[in-house]
């Protein structure tokens, strides 16, 4: 017989889930409202800056970035397109391709972080203590979501700054 969650597992559940939508709206449109692209952009070229010569295989960004295959698809279009990634082919294997940020993408990105760490301070930081984040990152941790092997964005760009 598989146990149901209790009363107090639901609850956390759905206030995990209304919380993650509230949040992400919010930064999404302060990010609008500061004359940003969306938030899978910044967190795209994030993932492309952070790589090994700044590029990656199309499939190692989708498990980055946790969205479907075709939304990955469409994203890198539009980032080749903006002129923020250019695709290349793999030496190796000629069917297989690379996605690799430009350095305007860089630009863009080390731009958005301005509004986008004000976000998460206004949206997160200003409402809970460094110690409350760091507890927070631990609950969430026993769930999976490995916080305490997440990069600072803001780490990212000083070093792609330097």
């Amino acid at each position: 017989m598989k146990r149901k969650p209790s009363t107090e597992a639901t609850a956390a559940w759905i206030r995990l889930m209304r919380v993650q939508s509230r949040v992400l709206d919010a930064v999404e449109q302060d990010l609008k409202k500061a004359g940003f692209p969306p938030l899978a952009w910044y967190d795209a070229l994030l993932e492309l800056s952070r790589a090994p010569s700044g590029e990656m295989r199309p499939v190692e960004l989708e498990r980055q970035m946790l969205i479907p295959q075709y939304s990955t698809s469409r994203l890198i279009d539009r980032l080749v397109d903006e002129g923020l990634a250019a695709r290349r082919e793999c030496k190796i294997d000629k069917r297989g391709q690379f996605v690799e940020i430009t350095d305007t993408g860089r630009e863009l990105q080390r731009k958005m972080w301005s509004a986008y760490s004000a976000a998460i301070e206004k949206h997160v930081g200003s409402k809970l203590s460094d110690a409350e984040a760091t507890k927070l990152c631990g609950l969430l941790d026993r769930l999976g979501c490995s916080c305490g092997e997440a990069q600072s964005p803001a780490a990212s760009d000083d070093a792609a700054a330097r």
